[in-house]
């Protein structure tokens, strides 16, 4: 059995650590503490690598 009924949907697996990023950002700007904008870039870029790979992964995994 696939583990998603579209590998399209593995972008939410991604969504989660895009969130966790802008979360990240958002407390430090909104407290006005200095911005981390490397970690911000980096959690965000994150996000985006880990929704390819889970595509990747589900994609090809077997239809059993």
């Amino acid at each position: 059995m696939h583990p998603l009924r579209h590998p399209r949907n593995a972008i939410f697996v991604g969504l989660i650590f895009v969130a966790a990023g802008l979360v990240y950002w958002g407390v430090q700007a909104f407290a006005g503490w200095p911005v981390d904008y490397a970690g911000t870039t980096m959690l965000l870029l994150l996000g985006v690598a880990t929704a390819i790979m889970a595509y990747v992964l589900i994609a090809g995994s077997p239809n059993d």
